[in-house]
C-alpha cells in the first residue's frame, strides 16, 4: 500500500466519521470506531504509539500532547461542538496521517465551512485552508524545513493566531520509524525536497481561546512539484 493510498483510507475514515457524529456520542466510542473502520479497510495498525485517532473536542482541541501522554477523554459530544480527529495508521510500515476539525452545529455536522454559523470556528477552517495555500505557494525544491517554519509562524502571527504544536513545529518527514522523523522547525536545514513526503498540519487558535484548529496533509514532491498525498 503507498502512502496515498494510506491517505485514501485517511479520507474514507474522516467521511465514515461525520456520518455517525451525533451529539451524546462519547468520544472514546468515536475513537473506537475510527480505530475499527481503519483495520477493516486497509490498516494493519497504528504507527504512533498504537493509537489510530487521537479525538478531542470542544475546550480540549487546543490540547497537543505526545502519544506517551495522550488518554481520551470520556467526554460527550455537544448538540453545537468542535472536534479534532488524527488519524495514523499504518500498513507494512508505510504510514498514513491527517487531521481534520470538524464543525457540529444544530446537531450535525456542517460540512460546508462557508455555512458555519459560529464566526471563530468557520474563521479558524478557514484560516487552516489558508495556511496550506500559503506554504504550496512558498515552497520549491530548494527550499528547507527551517524555512518553512519561519515563513508559516510569520503568517500564524501576521492573521493574529498562536501556534498550539507541544514542540512548535509544524509537521514532520515520513519514514518507516517515528524515532527518525524530522521535523519543520528552527534549525534544520534539511530541503524538504530530501525526504520522501511531509506532513503540514498547523494547529493553531486565537490568543487565550477555548478552541483549536487543526488540518494535515501529507506532501510529495514529483518531477519538482510539489501535491498532495
Amino acid at each position: 500500500m503507498t502512502i496515498h493510498e494510506m491517505q485514501n483510507l485517511n479520507r474514507a475514515t474522516i467521511d465514515y466519521a461525520s456520518t455517525i457524529i451525533v451529539p451524546g456520542m462519547s468520544l472514546v466510542e468515536l475513537r473506537n470506531l475510527c480505530e475499527a473502520y481503519m483495520l477493516s479497510h486497509g490498516a494493519d495498525s497504528f504507527w504512533y504509539w498504537d493509537i489510530g485517532a487521537f479525538v478531542f473536542s470542544g475546550d480540549k482541541t487546543t490540547v497537543s500532547v505526545s502519544g506517551l501522554e495522550y488518554k481520551t477523554d470520556d467526554r460527550l459530544i455537544g448538540f453545537n461542538d468542535i472536534i479534532t480527529i488524527d488519524l495514523s495508521p499504518q500498513k507494512n510500515y508505510v504510514w498514513g496521517d491527517y487531521a481534520r476539525t470538524l464543525i457540529i452545529e444544530n446537531g450535525s455536522i456542517v460540512k460546508n465551512i462557508g455555512r458555519i454559523q459560529n464566526v471563530e470556528w468557520r474563521n479558524g477552517l478557514i484560516m487552516e485552508e489558508y495556511l496550506h495555500e500559503s506554504m504550496l505557494t512558498f515552497v520549491n525544491e530548494n527550499t528547507t524545513f527551517e524555512e518553512l517554519f519561519y515563513y508559516i509562524n510569520d503568517r500564524i502571527k501576521s492573521r493574529g493566531y498562536v501556534n498550539l504544536d507541544f514542540l512548535g513545529n509544524l509537521g514532520h518527514s515520513i519514514v518507516s520509524d517515528k524515532k527518525h522523523r524530522v521535523y519543520i522547525e528552527e534549525g534544520n536545514t534539511e530541503k524538504l525536497s530530501a525526504v520522501e513526503a511531509f506532513t503540514f498540519e498547523p494547529h493553531i487558535s486565537l490568543p487565550g481561546s477555548l478552541y483549536g484548529f487543526k488540518r494535515e496533509d501529507i506532501y510529495s514532491f514529483g518531477k519538482g512539484i510539489i501535491t498532495v498525498l
